[in-house]
């Protein structure tokens, strides 16, 4: 081979590597998921984002759980860089692995729907925004967590079922139009009433949020 054969095959070699890095594509996730303990994960939402959220998680045997709740049981402002519901959350090792989904939108909307149609939807892989039917901008980021041995009760109210977990506040939650934040209360869909402060316990159902 010549060298001008030589200096060609160098120059061809380096592009086809040059094109091969430009196809790597970045990180585009809307939120980052933090482990803070073997059962316990935060979700902070990255800059660019709507500013209305509300979470859910979806586990390996179906159960589907509501992590934001409010009385009027809309999305919560959700700000980027801090955790949302400035909480922590906790999820039961015995329901494996969890498909944690952020709904992202430019208005508040009605906790409700999200819970009917994800229920709906339980057994597909992942959703994005096209599977749902939503009003105004809405994005979906989905992360997976596994849960370890260790750890609190789980935050969250179970979808689908009528029991009342223990009532409370998240420390230093979020509101709007005098909202309390109420977590660990149920979600039943396809209608769903947002039940008063406190109540029962059940066997399927969560508890206090992480201070």
């Amino acid at each position: 081979m010549t060298r001008w054969m030589k200096a060609v095959a160098v120059v061809a070699l380096g592009t086809v590597g040059c094109t091969q890095q430009q196809k790597q594509p970045a990180s585009t996730a809307r939120a980052e998921l933090k482990m803070v303990s073997g059962s316990a994960m935060e979700i902070i939402p990255k800059e660019g984002q709507h500013p209305y959220c509300m979470l859910f998680t979806v586990s390996e045997k179906g159960i589907i759980r509501q992590l934001t709740m409010t009385r009027e049981n809309r999305s919560i402002k959700c700000d980027a860089g801090k955790r949302i519901y400035n909480s922590s959350f906790r999820v039961p090792v015995e329901e494996g692995k969890v498909r944690a989904y952020i709904i992202f939108s430019d208005q508040r909307i009605q906790a409700g729907s999200v819970a009917q149609q994800l229920y709906d939807l339980r057994d597909k892989p992942r959703l994005t925004a096209m599977d749902f039917r939503l009003p105004g901008s809405v994005s979906v980021e989905m992360l997976e967590f596994t849960p370890q041995p260790g750890g609190e009760p789980v935050t969250g109210a179970v979808v689908g079922t009528t029991d009342l977990a223990e009532g409370g506040q998240a420390e230093g939650s979020q509101t709007e139009e005098a909202e309390v934040e109420d977590p660990g209360q149920d979600l039943a869909p396809p209608q769903v009433t947002p039940p008063p402060n406190g109540g029962g316990s059940g066997p399927a159902t969560a508890t206090d949020a992480v201070k």
